[in-house]
């Protein structure tokens, strides 16, 4: 019976920590994403020379049919290619959020439907929100590849 006990308390202090974790995570994250994503891993990766580390959140969008779909009418129907999308950096680390966006399809006529999301600018592979103070201080988000470094395009003006 002590075993058991322990295990349970183990879990609950493991949830606990994981709550913690989504909501320091939440702070850092562009506002409103968890509401239709789940943070399903957290990676800390060495960026493309080796010397500097790159922080990876894994977002997967939640299997609810977005509201105005009758969701008795559809069904999932796997996810999109995972997003690569660069966010502010933490801690002078490199941010990326790995968006793993879902499908669903119509039961009956097969059409297929997807949220379309604001967070994420368009045209480029980064947040609205990183991509609206670029353009504040001057710099235009084309200017950035997509490991967050400066590359002029010509494109601004």
């Amino acid at each position: 019976m002590g075993k058991i006990i322990k295990f349970v308390e183990q879990k609950i202090i493991e949830r606990r920590f994981a709550m913690l974790d989504k909501q320091i995570l939440s702070m850092f994250l562009p506002e409103g994403i968890l509401d239709y994503f789940e943070i399903t891993g957290v990676t800390e990766l060495p960026d493309y020379t080796g010397k500097e580390l790159e922080l990876h959140i894994e977002l997967t969008e939640y299997n609810k049919v977005p509201s105005e779909y009758n969701s008795e009418d559809y069904e999932s129907k796997g996810f999109f290619p995972t997003k690569k999308i660069h966010d502010f950096p933490i801690r002078d680390k490199a941010v990326y959020l790995l968006v793993k966006r879902r499908r669903w399809r119509h039961k009956v006529d097969k059409h297929e439907i997807h949220r379309d999301f604001s967070i994420f600018a368009k045209g480029v592979k980064m947040t609205q929100e990183l991509s609206d103070f670029l353009k504040e201080t001057g710099r235009d988000p084309r200017d950035f590849d997509e490991r967050g470094l400066y590359k002029p395009t010509g494109k601004s003006s």
